[in-house]
């Protein structure tokens, strides 16, 4: 890296002592370029072996890449933590300002250790770092608690603004932190650190400028990138439509996980659709910082208050693909009003709607096999395409007011572990499925993907392009996800948004990487990446990880998938072959 580049400074906070110091980590960045790479080092010194993920010795890490400000689509942040949810490795990746506020900032990474006595949230702008007292928005949602920072905080048009809502606030394991309103670090519980913390928000700004080797070849290089983007079709179809594209033809190929998996293509799928929801209930669309494309599309919701009915609130709520099959088909919601309530409900108290909704999917089914009564759930009649009572579900998962909902609160794999079901919980190292059933790359790519995600190795992608008369051998497949998962590993160390991994190719990227002042050939930079995806499986093993030990839920056997019956032989296989190569990496 440049001698100028401050990407190597680390900025290291002590809630508990109120302090922070400024340490330049050149080893770190020359070594594993950023984000994902550097997060991951920085877990492995910061978190001592098995540290409880809501004690004050569990850190919040936050970290860009050698790309964020200078390059096009460069524009997301990695967190890392111990999560809540699977006691082992957490990581999160947001959009947003965050990346570039971080960088502007003069950070590459920000540790974030031990514990605020009361409420607390980080104003942080260049070398200065405030603890503000957060006792008087402790209880807010996230939105609500973030219009309150924006207003009283400098920067606006530059700064961060990463808050928790009521569900981190009573540590829910799956609880998330929102960024600018309409984007996450979901999955895996960074809300509930933030809780344990008592921090409730993170504010970042700043304005640095960035060095780079040759300005001709930077200007050159930006504009071939911007012009790949948005001339793009694949990213055309984002700008137009966002995710929620993929609904109707996930749907139709038999791939689209629906009432708890019992099905595959959901009757009320074009009211969820891209289409439908544009037509209908888009009211703009967002773009993460330095991003040309602008997949972010927000829906306004209109609607009569309930005494005064020529007056009516509109309530913008972000949407996207993994909502869509998780708060919609897979709890059989088609009423695209209804689904929206819900998703805004999950993003106003915080909760990961991933996991809520294979969660509530879960319980519907224990309540429709007898597993549970209406005495556990309360009265609560959960059933499949009822919103409302979804709705009430979320309010008592939140209250806790019993052990049924106690158990809901901690995941579908601990409510199964209790009460029965296990065969139905769509569960994956204890982190609730992604939405896709396309065939055994999908479910193998959650099942040994270093965060249990379906963006780890892009299994789902796979599994369309195979064609089921002449699949690869299970070893065949699991080195293609490895591989995959490897060079991921690279572009979240960048870090990349991995819509974009079909413009940055390792040519590319070895080109981009010199203009920040790295000299790694493509062939280094492959191996880099290895690197970096051993260094997690090492952590995840020393916390007591065992691939061996995984189970795939049975019900991903009992339904056809898009490709056809998955042959459980077939995927002991090529688990039992990838637990054999993670072991060989780490040794």
């Amino acid at each position: 890296m440049l001698v100028k580049d401050p990407l190597k400074r680390v900025l290291y906070i002590d809630l508990s002592k109120k302090s922070f110091r400024v340490v330049e980590r050149p080893d770190l960045f020359d070594l594993l370029i950023g984000g994902t790479g550097v997060a991951t080092r920085l877990l492995d010194e910061e978190c001592p072996r098995g540290t409880d993920p809501l004690s004050a010795d569990n850190p919040i890490i936050l970290a860009v890449g050698p790309l964020t400000g200078m390059f096009p689509l460069a524009s997301k942040t990695v967190a890392m933590f111990k999560s809540p949810h699977t006691g082992n490795l957490g990581e999160s990746h947001a959009g947003g300002r965050s990346a570039v506020a971080i960088r502007l900032a003069g950070y590459g990474a920000v540790v974030i250790k031990g514990a605020s006595e009361s409420p607390v949230y980080l104003s942080i702008y260049e070398d200065q770092v405030r603890f503000r007292d957060a006792r008087t928005i402790w209880g807010l949602s996230s939105v609500t608690s973030g219009r309150i920072i924006r207003e009283n905080e400098p920067g606006a048009g530059l700064r961060t603004i990463m808050r928790i809502g009521r569900a981190g606030e009573e540590l829910l394991p799956y609880s998330n932190v929102m960024i600018e309103t309409y984007r996450h670090f979901g999955r895996l519980g960074l809300g509930a650190v933030f809780g344990s913390k008592k921090l409730k928000a993170v504010v970042i700004g700043g304005r640095k400028s960035l060095p780079v080797v040759d300005r001709r070849e930077y200007r050159t290089l930006y504009d071939e990138i911007y012009q790949a983007a948005v001339s793009s079709s694949l990213m055309k179809k984002y700008h137009d439509l966002g995710t929620p594209s993929n609904v109707l033809s996930l749907n139709a190929q038999g791939g689209f996980p629906t009432r708890n998996l019992q099905a595959t293509s959901f009757e009320g799928a074009q009211n969820l659709s891209g289409e439908s929801l544009a037509e209908g209930y888009l009211g703009r669309r967002l773009a993460c910082a330095h991003c040309p494309v602008g997949c972010i599309h927000i829906a306004a919701v209109r609607e009569p208050y309930e005494n005064e009915p020529y007056f009516y609130k509109t309530t913008m709520v972000p949407y996207d693909y993994e909502p869509i099959y998780s708060m919609g088909a897979m709890l059989g919601v088609s009423d695209t009003q209804g689904f929206l309530k819900l998703l805004d409900k999950v993003d106003d108290c915080g909760l990961d709607s991933m996991s809520t909704g294979v969660v509530l999917a879960w319980a519907t089914e224990a309540l429709e096999k007898g597993l549970v009564t209406t005495n556990e759930t309360m009265g609560v009649e959960l059933k499949w395409g009822d919103a409302r009572t979804y709705s009430k579900a979320i309010d008592l998962i939140l209250d806790r007011p019993n052990p049924f909902y106690n158990a809901l609160a901690r995941g579908a794999g601990y409510a199964a572990s209790v009460y029965g079901g296990e065969e139905f919980a769509l569960t994956y190292g204890n982190n609730e499925m992604p939405g896709y059933h396309t065939g055994p790359a999908a479910h193998l790519g959650y099942l040994f993907g270093a965060r249990h995600s379906h963006l780890d190795n892009g299994g789902y992608g796979m599994d369309q392009k195979f064609d089921p008369a002449a699949m690869p051998s299970p070893e065949e497949l699991t080195d293609k996800l490895i591989q995959e998962e490897a060079w991921r590993q690279i572009l979240s160390s960048l870090i990349v948004c991995f819509f974009a991994r079909g413009i940055y190719t390792p040519a590319v990227v070895e080109r981009c990487l010199r203009v920040a002042g790295y000299d790694l050939s493509e062939a280094d930079i492959m191996q880099v990446g290895r690197r970096i995806w051993a260094e997690k499986y090492a952590y995840k093993i020393a916390e007591g990880f065992d691939l061996s030990q995984e189970k795939l839920p049975r019900r991903i056997f009992e339904t056809a998938s898009a490709l056809g019956q998955l042959d459980e032989g077939y995927m002991n296989k090529a688990i039992t072959y990838a637990s054999h190569l993670i072991k060989q990496a780490v040794i």
